[in-house]
Formats: structure tokens, C-alpha cells, sequence
């Protein structure tokens, strides 16, 4: 018996001796609408009402390009209050819509919890998701169809902000250009990320970061011939470590506690998970569970934090953002095995070059380039490090064409390096 189907064999014996306890969807939000509440209780424990508001306000109205972190535009009481009650908005559209909750809408949550301290607010998104809306209309498809492209697509929300707060336009011409933009960014953005999957295999998990790039890089190339140039933006707290680990640990913690507590044999799963190389799509909560998979989610996040604070990086909105991401992808495709070659491969490239670990485009991409971890998870932990080490390069310069309108930049990078990789990867292997 070869060793495939040794494992086949083993899969299903773990699947009769550790049966999948099912969970509902509404159960399953219920958790993630617990997270988006904790977001807004500390965040009224950090600030006054009074500033939460004024904070909400400069959040709404500022310019949403790389890097933003919205701690140093609202302050961290506004912040985490944008993130909560915009987790919650979208979280009450998943109900509403009654989509499917997999591991793909748990990732998508979760990230977008994070992102709400870094380039999404309850204002810039909306156009976008009614872009995608259209689009299943013309289709005659449901919007749940869709609900997941739509709210992964919030990567190219800083256009609408840049448009609409741009200096160099009139307001008249200002709000029918953004909305315009966004809606037709929408409508095209659900046909092209049906299909770039087939350029990268699967082998970043992050392919609407990587439509979202090719996309971004569109726009600005035509925006720019008619003279719309963005501005660079770099506005990043420090000094908040302390207070933000220990936010950051306790919510980990919980994750952790909470998949034991839904499943006791959560410990036992974990290697069915640890198994599997990542490849998307890959869903842990179909595969073995909800329990296992927030276990699985609690330990990414706590290798991330980890991380950050052995580079002695800052903790604010955008590596809080990246933590997040790790965390929701835990339930798609990340677990430990996989993403820790992709960061030792990161961390490497900073100390070939003269540039520090915790400098803001590294550590960013320390935490986001995870997304190539089923290069790790496939085809082992050498060739994990040196995607890791070529996207440390290729990401401190591909990313400047879009001028920072996508979010998700290591997305875009990561899926250039995944579709010059693989092909190269596995015709050496094949022979």
C-alpha cells in the first residue's frame, strides 16, 4: 500500500473514531459576533464616548491608502468601536442573506474584524458590495452566492475614500466618480476571481488580494493618464504593546479554551489539520470540525503575535489586521506547520539585506505572506523558506505600481510568486 492511500486509510479511521460534532451557522456567527462585541467594549473601555465619536468621524472621512492605521487618525477607542460595529453590520448580512458559513466566510470575517483598524470603515466598503450585489442580480443567482467575494473584495475600499476626499476634484464630481468606480469595481470583480485561481493553483490562499492587484493596478494606470495621482500615506502608532498584547492574548486565549470546550477531542483532530498541505480550497471546519478549528485559528494567531513581539514590532491597526488574517485563515488552509516556514523564510530575507524585521513593509508581510503557506504545507519546509525569502524582495517593490488603493498588497505579491513557483516546483519534482 503506497502512502496515499495509507493516509486515505488513516483519514477515515480518525473520521469513525473522532466524529465531526456538527454546529450551525447561527452558532458559528454567534462567535464571531462575540469577538466584534469584545472589539467594541475595549474599545469604549480605552476612550470616552464623547471621542469614540469625534475619533468615528476623522475614521469616515480621511484617506484610506497604504499604510493608514486608523489608531493614529481616530484614536484606539473610535478604532476598535469602526471595527465591532462593521464586523457586526456584515455579520447581520450573513443572517440576513442566510449564506453558508464555511471556513472561506469564517476567513473573511475575521479579516475583516481586523481590517476595520486599517483601510475599512462603515462608509468606504458599501459600494463595492453592491457592485457584487448587482452582479448576482444580472446573474438571477443569490447574493449568498457571492456575500464572501463581495466582502473580501473591501481590499479595493481606500479608491472610494481616495475619490471622494481627493482635493484635486470638485464634491459634485467627487461622490458620482467614487460610487461609480466602486459599483463597476464590484460588478467585474466576481467573474475575474473565478478565474485567476486557475494562474496560482491554489497555492495562495489570498486570491482576491491577488485579483484585487491586478485590478488596483488598472485603475491607477488609467487614473494617472488623466492626471489623478494619490498621494503616498504612512501614518503608523507605536507604544501601544502593552496594552494590545495583552488585548490580543486574552482574545487568542479564548479561541483556544472555546475550541476545547465545543469539542473535547479537539487535541486529537489537530493532526488531520497538520496534515493537510493548505491547499485552497481547503475548509477545517468541514474537514474536522469547528472545535479543532478554532484550537487550529488560537495558535496561528498566537505564533503571529509571537512573532511580532520577538522583532520587537509594533502591535497597532495593521499588524493587528495581519494577526487577524492569520487567525480567520486558520479555519482556511493555515495551521502552524505551514506558515512557520513562510515567516522564518521573511525573517531570512532581513537578515540578507539591510533592513530590520520590524520595519512597517516587513513585518507586514511577515504576517500577511502567509497566505503562500500551502507552498510550505505541499511541498515541505525548504521550499516554504524560500518563497518566503523571494516574497520579502518582490514585496517592497511590485506592490508601489496600485499606489497603496490595495490592501491587500501581499495578496497581489504572494500570487505572482506562487505562479512563477509551483510550475517551476513541479516540473523539476516530475522529473
Amino acid at each position: 500500500m503506497n502512502l496515499k492511500n495509507l493516509f486515505r486509510r488513516n483519514k477515515r479511521k480518525n473520521n469513525q473514531e473522532f466524529p465531526i460534532k456538527p454546529v450551525s451557522d447561527n452558532t458559528i456567527l454567534n462567535i464571531i459576533t462575540f469577538y466584534a462585541i469584545t472589539f467594541i467594549i475595549f474599545g469604549f473601555v480605552m476612550s470616552p464616548p464623547k471621542e469614540i465619536i469625534t475619533g468615528l468621524f476623522r475614521i469616515l472621512t480621511v484617506r484610506d491608502t497604504l499604510i493608514t492605521d486608523y489608531i493614529g487618525i481616530g484614536g484606539m477607542g473610535a478604532t476598535f468601536v469602526n471595527a465591532g460595529l462593521l464586523n457586526l453590520m456584515v455579520c447581520a448580512l450573513y443572517r440576513i442573506t442566510k449564506a453558508k458559513i464555511s471556513g472561506t466566510a469564517v476567513a473573511c470575517l475575521f479579516l475583516l474584524l481586523g481590517f476595520g483598524l486599517f483601510g475599512k470603515n462603515l462608509v468606504n466598503i458599501w459600494s463595492i458590495v453592491a457592485g457584487v450585489y448587482l452582479y448576482a442580480r444580472f446573474r438571477q443567482e443569490k447574493f449568498a452566492n457571492y456575500i464572501n467575494v463581495a466582502f473580501f473584495g473591501g481590499a479595493l475600499a481606500p479608491i472610494f475614500s481616495e475619490i471622494l476626499y481627493s482635493s484635486t476634484l470638485s464634491l459634485p464630481f467627487r461622490i458620482p466618480l467614487a460610487v461609480g468606480t466602486s459599483l463597476m469595481l464590484g460588478l467585474i470583480l466576481p467573474p475575474l476571481a473565478a478565474h485567476l485561481p486557475k494562474t496560482h493553483l491554489g497555492f495562495s490562499l489570498y486570491n482576491i488580494g491577488f485579483t484585487a492587484g491586478l485590478m488596483g493596478n488598472l485603475i491607477v494606470a488609467l487614473y494617472k493618464a488623466y492626471g489623478f495621482v494619490p498621494d503616498p500615506v504612512m501614518i503608523w502608532t507605536s507604544g501601544n504593546n502593552t496594552i494590545l498584547g495583552t488585548f490580543l492574548l486574552v482574545l487568542i486565549t479564548s479561541m483556544i479554551l472555546g475550541g476545547f470546550y465545543i469539542d473535547r477531542r479537539a487535541w486529537a483532530k489537530l493532526p488531520t489539520i497538520l496534515s493537510s498541505s493548505g491547499q485552497a480550497p481547503t475548509d477545517f471546519i468541514a474537514l474536522v470540525g469547528l472545535g479543532p478549528t478554532l484550537v487550529n485559528m488560537g495558535l496561528c494567531g498566537l505564533i503571529g503575535l509571537i512573532y511580532i513581539l520577538l522583532v520587537k514590532a509594533d502591535l497597532n491597526g495593521p499588524t493587528i489586521a495581519g494577526v487577524f488574517t492569520i487567525i480567520g485563515f486558520g479555519a482556511f488552509g493555515k495551521h502552524p506547520k505551514n506558515i512557520i516556514p513562510i515567516m522564518m523564510g521573511i525573517f531570512l530575507g532581513t537578515l540578507t539585506r539591510s533592513v530590520n524585521a520590524n520595519d512597517a513593509p516587513l513585518i507586514l508581510a511577515a504576517l500577511f505572506g502567509t497566505t503562500l503557506a500551502p507552498i510550505a504545507g505541499k511541498f515541505g519546509w525548504f521550499l516554504g523558506v524560500l518563497a518566503g525569502l523571494i516574497h520579502s524582495s518582490a514585496v517592497l517593490s511590485v506592490g508601489i505600481p496600485k499606489a497603496g488603493l490595495n490592501l491587500y498588497n501581499n495578496g497581489f505579491v504572494a500570487g505572482i510568486v506562487a505562479t512563477v513557483m509551483v510550475p517551476v516546483i513541479r516540473s523539476f519534482r516530475n522529473n
